[in-house]
């Protein structure tokens, strides 16, 4: 074998840790030695990059936050550049091309901010749980490489372990007798599973866990009467507060995915495992949408049914959750989210959050107020959302579009707005015998929930009003 001295060694290092697409671009050769700039990578692989950034070096793994959270910063000051260009050509003909760029620049900021809300949460893992490295196929070997590479003391072990048996001139891998054998594919054994987007409803609502099966919350109007008398007046009897019952029932998710005895025993990765994982995800993503439009059978009451005009608008005793218009037929305007933000009483201000699709933050990116401030503001501080007039905004992908006769704008005090109710937790039974040869894994799980304060949140509907 060849051995190589330290800058040589660095170099082939380097060329490893770059993304293969790079390094396959013919007409632009990679320097080994030199950091690759989203530039170099727009360029070989046909991404659009803001010119902002284009310039900037990043570490393959993208792990570095302040980085991540500087090239955000500086995405956005070009995407409003090229928004304040196209506001200055609004009384003459507006070009197509400014809003192609602000669309692609907001969508590069979106990803990123994804990205940092991802490198947060492997952060707080690795935190709680301690990190987990990949462990070496052959340690042994991997221990003597590393230290012929620190010092070159294990260079005859090294040789030795390399091949052991004949001398290495003599097998080859293209032939099966000598040594093609001991050298099989390799192959993933990892899953990579399609983009289900689940929205985080649970963290921001309060969940309630039942020991029965179903759960009623009671409500008083705090109709206390009072009144001023003299001192020798007499005093009669005042009026009392009433109580109304609003009831939380259950439904039920199932899952009931199968799997072979034989694949069980013989596959490399943990199928059953594998399984678990995969019906947990699918039922976050059933309760999310429950949570946000369920009708009530058998499923959860969704919040946006108890907005005025919607299924469960006159269910509540304290009545529906009060709405705006947006102010524009078909989209946002920046009056009436201002509006929006001082109709929610100041009991509930203090833990109030945005909630908005994807699409949503892309328009609300532009709004401005009455002295040209931008409504919207990036994150500055790794682990914290973006926010809008001062408060976070939520990215909830279950929301409505931005359309016209939809809510596509939520604000007020989630926690104290809706009310899951958690009957037990994922509950799984093993069946090998109902369908043998197969193993069947009958998975439930009994949520429900709605709305127990609608005066914690404010809605708003795309219209002109």
């Amino acid at each position: 074998m060849k051995f190589m001295n330290r800058t040589a060694l660095a170099a082939v290092a380097t060329l490893l840790a770059y993304p293969l697409r790079v390094l396959a671009a013919p007409e632009k050769p990679a320097n080994p030695l030199v950091a690759p700039t989203l530039g170099d990578l727009a360029a070989a692989g046909d991404v659009v990059i803001p010119r902002a950034l284009a310039t900037a070096s990043i570490r393959a793994d993208g792990s570095d936050p302040k980085a991540l959270i500087a090239q955000i910063n500086a995405a956005v000051k070009e995407m409003r550049e090229v928004n304040d260009s196209r506001l200055d050509k609004l009384e003459a003909k507006v070009d197509p091309l400014d809003v192609q760029q602000f669309e692609k620049i907001s969508e590069t900021v979106t990803d990123m901010e994804t990205a940092l809300n991802a490198i947060n949460a492997k952060i707080a893992a690795a935190a709680l749980n301690g990190a987990q490295r990949a462990q070496p196929v052959d340690a042994a070997y991997t221990e003597k490489f590393v230290a012929w590479a620190r010092d070159g003391s294990t260079e005859n072990e090294l040789k030795a372990m390399h091949r052991p048996g004949q001398p290495r001139a003599a097998m080859t891998e293209g032939s099966a007798a000598d040594g093609g054998l001991t050298t099989p594919i390799e192959w993933d054994r990892t899953i990579e599973g399609r983009l289900k987007l689940i929205s985080p409803f649970r963290q921001n609502a309060k969940v309630q866990v039942t020991s029965r099966a179903g759960f009623t919350k009671l409500f008083t109007d705090r109709a206390v009467g009072s009144g001023w008398v003299g001192e020798t007046a007499s005093r009669p009897a005042t009026s009392t507060p009433q109580f109304t019952a609003l009831t939380f029932g259950h439904g039920e998710i199932y899952a009931n995915p199968a799997a072979s005895q034989t694949l069980l025993e013989d596959s490399e990765i943990d199928i059953e495992e594998w399984l678990a994982g995969e019906v947990d995800t699918e039922f976050e993503r059933q309760e999310s949408i429950a949570f946000w439009s369920g009708d009530g059978v058998n499923k959860p009451r969704g919040l946006l049914n108890f907005v005025e005009g919607g299924t469960f608008a006159d269910t509540h005793p304290w009545g529906a959750i009060e709405a705006v218009a947006s102010g524009a037929a078909n989209g946002f305007t920046s009056d009436p989210i201002i509006d929006l933000m001082y109709k929610l009483p100041a009991a509930y201000a203090a833990n109030a959050k945005f909630f908005a699709n994807r699409s949503s933050l892309g328009a609300i990116r532009k709004l401005k107020d009455g002295n040209g401030n931008y409504l919207w503001q990036p994150t500055f501080v790794a682990g914290q959302p973006s926010t809008l007039g001062g408060y976070s905004l939520i990215d909830m992908p279950d929301m409505p579009i931005v359309a016209a006769g939809n809510v596509s704008l939520l604000f007020g005090d989630m926690e104290r707005t809706y009310l899951i109710i958690d009957r037990r937790g994922t509950m799984m039974l093993r069946d090998p015998y109902t369908n043998k040869p197969f193993v069947s894994f009958y998975t439930t799980k009994r949520v429900g929930g709605g709305v127990q304060n609608p005066d914690a949140m404010k809605a708003m509907i795309i219209g002109a009003g």
